[in-house]
């Protein structure tokens, strides 16, 4: 899921590392405070980010069991700086994914309430009915389509990042029999098997991998020199450039690139139809290219949002 560079305000930078050195302060085992969707302490220099309105004609798309509370509820594993991070409270869940999260409610009459989970339970959860939407930078796959519904609204690919000067010389290209971090349940996961598959074909070593539940513990792994390099989505891997003080650099550019989408329960009449029309109003008037800048992801910008593309 992409090297992208930016340049980030002290502040946040600042906020960011105490989050990846602490691994991360509400866990991931669902039951973090729910965020608003407020910069918190991670102030920026762009343009304050308009609040939407309600649009009725997509709000009434909603079905009633979702709107009968007043909230959007959405899973979402908060340890993926930009994207999803708890802020320095350690409670209040921010980033690009809650502030693009938050407009959507909004433009649907709803309030938005974000909740902590390990990654691999957001999915199951949505099944459950324990999340109405699922918001946690998911790549749009086959796999995933067939089980849930996905609306487009970013787009990202996978980055190697390493320790700074790349003392193994490691590229995309020559991971084998290497020490390696993912985070669980991720396409990264689901990467390294192939790898592995390829290195067996080669008459190489396998990837050494080391698979965690937070990707804040897989950059801590990479700084503590527990693994050499880490797979994650390029903007990720470039956050982790700026919040380690330099300690880690992306390698190559960015492959696999792919939409991610905000996830659905199927089966919910036109609750999709609804979210996608959401999601599209917030790109035609600005507010989505405003929330994208304040985090300096601006480059995973896409023009048109579409279910399960």
């Amino acid at each position: 899921m992409l090297a992208r560079t930016r340049s980030l305000p002290a502040a946040l930078a600042a906020a960011a590392l105490a989050v990846v050195l602490a691994g991360c302060g509400s866990g991931g085992d669902g039951s973090g405070a729910g965020g608003s969707g407020g910069s918190g302490g991670a102030a920026s220099s762009a343009p304050a980010v308009p609040t939407p309105t309600k649009d009725d004609a997509l709000a009434a798309k909603v079905p009633a069991s979702v709107s009968a509370d007043g909230k959007l509820v959405f899973g979402t594993d908060a340890s993926y700086p930009p994207n999803e991070f708890t802020d320095t409270d350690g409670r209040t869940i921010i980033g690009m994914d809650v502030d693009l999260g938050t407009a959507v409610a909004q433009k649907l009459g709803l309030q938005a309430e974000f909740q902590n989970s390990q990654f691999s339970g957001i999915i199951p959860g949505i099944d459950g009915a324990r999340y109405e939407a699922g918001m946690s930078s998911f790549s749009i796959t086959p796999d995933r389509t067939a089980t849930v519904d996905m609306v487009s609204y970013f787009t990202a690919g996978t980055s190697l990042a390493v320790k700074k000067g790349n003392p193994d010389g490691l590229s995309p290209d020559n991971l084998c029999g290497k020490a390696i971090g993912v985070q669980a349940g991720t396409t990264q996961a689901e990467e390294v098997t192939t790898r592995n598959q390829d290195c067996q074909a080669k008459g190489q070593p396998p990837l050494q991998v080391t698979e965690l539940q937070q990707q804040t513990d897989v950059t801590l792994a990479l700084t503590s020199s527990r693994i050499v390099g880490m797979l994650a989505d390029s903007p990720v891997a470039a956050y982790a450039v700026t919040t380690t003080n330099g300690a880690v650099e992306v390698v190559g550019a960015p492959y696999d690139t792919a939409p991610y989408g905000i996830v659905l329960k199927k089966g919910q009449g036109e609750f999709p139809q609804a979210v996608q029309g959401a999601v599209q109003a917030l790109m035609d008037d600005g507010t989505y290219k405003a929330i994208l800048d304040k985090w300096n992801v601006g480059n995973g910008a896409i023009p048109t949002s579409q279910i399960n593309a």
